[in-house]
């Protein structure tokens, strides 16, 4: 889970391109494009959505890179849902109903800025290193759309899991597993627990043990609150997390302009319910 600061420049690029990606789990469209190809289910959508440029990977490989999810709730839908869709048509149903939300959503007249934005993130793609990041990897595998809105959301997909891979190094250097990371994203107060437990199938005996190992090591105090020590923890992930991300922001032409631009799309989709605030992912409205 990213922190939702100001923070870096980094940090203000994710939360500018986010809810552009975010939209695939919130907006009705999306499942109605998975139900279309015969798949049905928020989660069995959920996990062919994200997982399918990997192909038909074990539950194992794709909990290890979700990072945040307990096993059996990734082994309830994978493999199970490759026999009702195809990888292929999940990206492509994906990539389809994007299309189709942001023509509806993005502010009006904005066509050809988003269309110059996209071509700039395609760059930003283009200069990622992709070594160790195997979801990011896996998305930019995905071959580039013709229509700019698609490619937005495309690029936006790409630069968010090659942000979330590297989170997901920094936090494995830094001690944590998945669930512990959980833990102490709840304990910053900007997501409730009932938020990140039930929607990652973490038991009550596994999340308290997980607890408990947090408060044992000094980063959580006992009533899921960040301690110092934890706090401080974090904001070196987060830190490590942006520096491993930076690739893709130097890559941009116009930073500043790229940022204000997705910004203005970003709050145009939380503003009309295409991405609720609060939400699990812990991005605010930018």
């Amino acid at each position: 889970m990213h922190e939702d600061t100001a923070g870096s420049a980094e940090r203000r690029f994710w939360r500018a391109y986010e809810p552009v990606h975010a939209v695939c789990y919130f907006h009705p469209r999306f499942a109605s494009a998975m139900a279309g190809t015969g798949l049905t289910g928020f989660w069995n959508g959920y996990f062919a959505g994200r997982a399918a440029p990997l192909g038909r990977t074990p539950p194992e490989a794709v909990a290890a890179l979700f990072f945040g999810f307990s096993l059996p709730m990734v082994a309830k839908a994978i493999p199970k849902i490759w026999t009702r869709i195809e990888p292929e048509a999940a990206v492509g149903a994906r990539l389809e109903a994007a299309e189709a939300v942001l023509a509806e959503l993005a502010p009006e007249g904005s066509l050809a800025d988003l269309r110059r934005v996209a071509d700039g993130l395609d760059r930003a793609v283009d200069a990622l290193p992709f070594d160790g990041r195997a979801l990011a990897g896996a998305w930019a595998s995905v071959e580039r759309p013709r229509s700019p809105l698609a490619r937005l959301w495309l690029a936006a997909t790409v630069l968010r899991e090659h942000r979330g891979d590297g989170h997901v190094a920094a936090a494995t250097a830094h001690g944590l597993t998945g669930l512990q990371a959980s833990i102490t994203h709840v304990a910053t107060g900007r997501v409730s627990r009932a938020a990140i437990q039930g929607n990652r199938g973490w038991t009550d005996g596994e999340w308290a043990a997980a607890e408990r190992a947090l408060v044992e090591r000094g980063v959580l105090e006992s009533a899921e609150r960040l301690t110092a020590d934890g706090a401080a923890l974090r904001a070196r992930i987060e830190e490590a997390t942006d520096r491993l991300s930076g690739a893709g922001l130097r890559a941009l032409d116009d930073p500043a302009w790229t940022v204000r631009t997705l910004t203005a799309l970003s709050r145009t989709l939380i503003d009309r319910a295409a991405v609720p605030v609060p939400n699990p992912i812990g991005v605010a409205r930018p």
